[in-house]
Order: structure tokens, then sequence, then C-alpha cells
């Protein structure tokens, strides 16, 4: 059954920027109400005055590394707009260097945030999902929920993970009018890189050079990625992959589970570079 956006409230997380700030006036535009989640605010003042929103919308300045703040969230969400019906985790940052390079603290605020967040967010919203006619949860995996290149054990660990968690999560809600999406988006051109933290043990200007190679294989525009978001809700579609990248390495990964760098390799030079210092 398709999954209606209209008069529904719709809670995002990574609103402020790159896909986030794309899937809100498409959500708009379909009836929905928003309630943006960021850390940025200036970024959340904007996006919302961008909107369009012809129903209601709230703003939400929160680090969803915060433990303590997604039961805040999800009862401020529920005061001002009654019972959430979709969620998208889309909060997401990056790190640079190889798991050597990178100190544990590195690991760990990358981990909070990219899987711990989404797993908070959902767990405080589900009470909610249950108690609307329907529901949705959204969550942006990535192309390296796929694939694990060298460089990225941190953002693939989270990645992979909360691919885990959606897929179990969708098995435990069969049967309910609750529905999961996991998203798989390749290289989409959002800031992630250039927000990139540096690992305490990379160089900092070969980190610069890498991430700048890096940045010029994001090529899909995140207004192109939330379209195809949207239609994947709406359709309540359990797996989206978005970009041909991300089509290509899931057939790759699929034929050779354990030499599927040999071949990914030379052609996404960009992504090792990153661990080059």
């Amino acid at each position: 059954m398709r999954f209606q956006l209209a008069n529904i409230t719709a809670v995002l997380t990574g609103a402020a920027s790159g896909i986030g700030a794309a899937l809100a006036p498409r959500l708009a535009a379909k009836g929905a109400h928003l309630a943006l989640v960021d850390r940025d605010a200036a970024g959340l003042a904007r996006v919302a005055a961008a909107a369009g929103v012809k129903g209601r919308i709230t703003t939400h300045e929160i680090d969803v590394a915060d433990a303590a703040a997604m039961p805040a969230l999800a009862a401020a969400v529920q005061a001002a707009h009654g019972n959430a019906g979709l969620v998208i985790g889309n909060a997401g940052v990056a790190l640079v260097g190889t798991f050597e390079q990178a100190s544990l603290a590195d690991f760990e605020w990358l981990m909070n945030i990219n899987f711990w967040g989404a797993v908070r967010l959902v767990h405080a919203f589900l009470p909610q999902l249950r108690a609307a006619p329907a529901g949705q949860i959204a969550l942006t995996s990535s192309i390296f929920g796929l694939i694990a290149p060298p460089g990225q054990a941190a953002y693939a660990a989270a990645k992979f993970a909360l691919r885990g968690f959606g897929e179990s999560l969708r098995h435990e809600l069969s049967g309910t009018d609750i529905g999961v999406t996991l998203i798989h988006p390749g290289g989409i051109d959002t800031n992630i890189a250039r927000g990139a933290r540096i690992g305490s043990g990379v160089d900092p200007a070969a980190a610069k050079a890498g991430l700048a190679l890096f940045q010029k294989l994001l090529r899909t525009s995140p207004d192109v990625a939330a379209a195809k978001i949207i239609a994947a809700i709406e359709q309540r579609r359990p797996r989206l992959l978005i970009g041909g990248d991300a089509y290509r390495v899931d057939v790759i990964q699929r034929l050779a589970p354990a030499r599927y760098w040999r071949l990914i390799a030379p052609r996404d030079a960009g992504l090792t570079d990153l661990t080059k210092s």
C-alpha cells in the first residue's frame, strides 16, 4: 500500500544541509508537516524559510550524538504536531584516516552520530509510529554500507551497522503498519567530505589534497537524491540505491565478496588517496 505523505508529521535529522535540506521542500510540497532537526541553527532557519510549508513546521537545534536529547525531541514533536508518521535518520559525518591514524575518540565521535544517533532516533519515536495510522522509517546508510574501502573503517562500520539494524528492524516490524526503507547513496555532492574530521594521525596537507580529489567523485546532486528518496518512501520500498556508482559496486561486491576492492580501487582511486600521508 502506498504511503501517503499528506498531513503526516515528518521528523528529519541532518536537515540543515545536503540531502536533508533538499528533502524538506519536497516533503512540504507533498503536504507533510515538518520537524527539522540539526545542530546548525542558522542552517535550519534557512531551510525552514525556504521549505514553503503549508502546514506546521518546527525546528529543533539538537546534536543527535546527545543520548538525552532524543526522548526530549520526541516529546517536543508530539506536543507541537501530535504523533510522527515518518522518521528520516539522515544526519551523518565523515572521518579521514585509516584505523591506525584515527584515535578511539575519533571513532566513537563518528559512531555516536552516524549509528547511535539513528538508533536513538528510532527508539524515541517508535511508540509514536505505532500509534499513528501508518508509519515509515527511512535510514540513510551509504554505498559504504555495501563495501568497506581502506581509510573508511569508522564510516563503514557505522553504515554497515545501520544497514544491519534497519534490516533486522524491518523484519521485526513485518505485519505491522510500519515500514523501513534503507537508503544507500553513492557519491552525493554535499559538504560531508569538506566538513570531515581529520584523524589525529593524518597529515593535514595530505588530507586536504585527498578530500579535494574525493569531492570530484561526488556527482549526484542532493535534489536528485531527495526525489528518489521521496519516491521510495511513498512506495514503501525496503531498499534504495542512488547513483550509478551505487548500482555498480552493489553488483561487484555480490559477484566478488572477498575481492571487490581489487576491481573497484583502480576506478575510484580518490578513495584510497584519503589514507595516504
